[in-house]
């Protein structure tokens, strides 16, 4: 696997404690991309305890590695997820960019938001059961996106995950100054051994940073000795 692993015993503790240890290392602004689902909520509720994870939300900058091609007020939206989970209980921030998905160019439009920005410091993603990160899918279109793109749309083609998606793509998720991706529970063990064996049919073995993290806990791991 790409990147280094470390195993904790409280994934959304460690994630949370990761972006605050980050972001008091950075200077005057502090950019993050968030994920979707339900490991990722758990991590932006743990964030959002202000008194035990105190972090100046005025300075962070909020992007997101992908998104369901739905209205941001659906319950199937990562921003509502967001919303509700983190962004709600810690006051304004600096900047908020979600993908907008109401237009056939939305992801033509997010690529050239994201490309006129500093690189995001921080792109957080997680660990589907079939071995897909962000919204990039086994035998999808988007894990053969060109370089030159950092966010396509992209549909499952296998028919496990629902509605169309907008998602950075490999090149994108290199272009960040790090990535972080957390694996919970004991239902993401298989798609977690296929990573760490280098098994390229799980999209997420070609994730790549120069500062790559995979926080995982003992339940994800199973029977796979911590490398």
């Amino acid at each position: 696997m790409n990147g280094s692993l470390v195993v904790v015993d409280d994934v959304a503790a460690a994630f949370a404690q990761l972006v605050v240890d980050r972001t008091a290392a950075s200077g005057a602004h502090f950019s993050l991309a968030f994920s979707g689902g339900s490991t990722a909520r758990e991590c932006y509720e743990h964030l959002a305890r202000r008194s035990q994870y105190p972090i100046n939300w005025a300075r962070i900058d909020a992007w997101w590695g992908d998104e369901r091609c739905v209205p941001l007020d659906n319950p199937d939206s990562n921003y509502r997820l967001v919303e509700e989970s983190l962004l709600s209980k810690v006051g304004p921030l600096a900047s908020i960019h979600p993908m907008l998905s109401d237009r056939a160019d939305a992801a033509v439009l997010y690529d050239r938001l994201v490309r006129s920005a500093p690189p995001i410091d921080l792109i957080h993603l997680g660990l589907g059961p079939d071995g897909h990160t962000a919204s990039l899918f086994p035998d999808s279109e988007g894990l053969t996106a060109p370089a030159h793109r950092f966010v396509i749309s992209n549909v499952d083609p296998l028919g496990h995950n629902s509605h169309p998606r907008l998602t950075f793509t490999f090149a994108g998720i290199a272009n960040c100054r790090a990535a972080v991706v957390t694996v919970a529970g004991a239902s993401k063990t298989e798609a977690l051994h296929r990573v760490l064996d280098g098994d390229l049919t799980a999209p997420a073995a070609h994730v790549a940073n120069d500062d790559l993290i995979w926080l995982v806990d003992a339940e994800a791991l199973g029977s796979h000795s911590a490398r």
